[in-house]
């Protein structure tokens, strides 16, 4: 059966706070000079990749990757803020142990409940996150039919797509490790998704 699209999903590089977990979400950090390097080494090995089009978050710490594995494609290079990070409301740039101090019990109630939890403040959940990125990548894989496409994410954008090519509930989305700097191949066919590298 004919292949409708290639994707490559990235996850961006280091970032200047990865010493720790720190809710960036929406912050719109940098990234390190491990991280361009790690970005460097994902342009290397998809140099000779036909990458129809490229697609990335609006925060700096993607769009940043998608530009320099950009150099290897003379494509196109659309920049999407449906495909930011979840949104950790009042948690925004904090550390976990802010987290702890300021809010007792909450990260309890988080991993009670990963799906439906939502942080103080207008946060998302994964569900809500779900809500935002799909559509948009079903968008994408239909206006871009046909093509091998790149797409500079985050963790949990990106986990949210494997779990959905592989039939994955959203609460199982943590059992899929997302490094810095990875790289993750999905197939997509007529009837069928077949996900030939996590984690890479």
């Amino acid at each position: 059966m004919e292949r409708l699209n290639r994707l490559y999903l990235v996850r961006h590089g280091q970032v200047v706070d990865h010493d720790g977990f720190h809710a960036n979400g929406h912050t719109d950090v940098d990234i390190t000079e491990v991280g361009r390097i790690q970005m460097e080494h994902l342009a290397e090995r998809l140099q000779l990749v036909d990458i129809g089009v490229i697609y990335s978050s609006d925060l700096k710490r993607a769009e940043i990757g998608a530009r320099i594995i950009a150099r290897n494609h003379d494509v196109s290079h659309n920049i999407l803020s449906e495909l930011r990070e979840i949104n950790f409301g009042d948690w925004e740039g904090m550390s976990l142990s802010e987290i702890r101090m300021k809010y007792p019990g909450y990260l309890e109630k988080r991993e009670k409940d990963i799906v439906n939890f939502r942080a103080p403040g207008e946060g998302e959940s994964m569900y809500d996150l779900s809500k935002r990125i799909l559509p948009s990548l079903r968008r994408i894989l239909k206006e871009q039919e046909g093509k091998d496409i790149l797409i500079v994410a985050h963790g949990a954008v990106n986990r949210i797509i494997l779990c959905d090519a592989l039939g994955l509930d959203l609460s199982k989305m943590f059992h899929l490790q997302q490094d810095y700097g990875c790289l993750n191949i999905i197939d997509y066919f007529p009837d069928y998704t077949l996900v030939r590298l996590i984690n890479g």
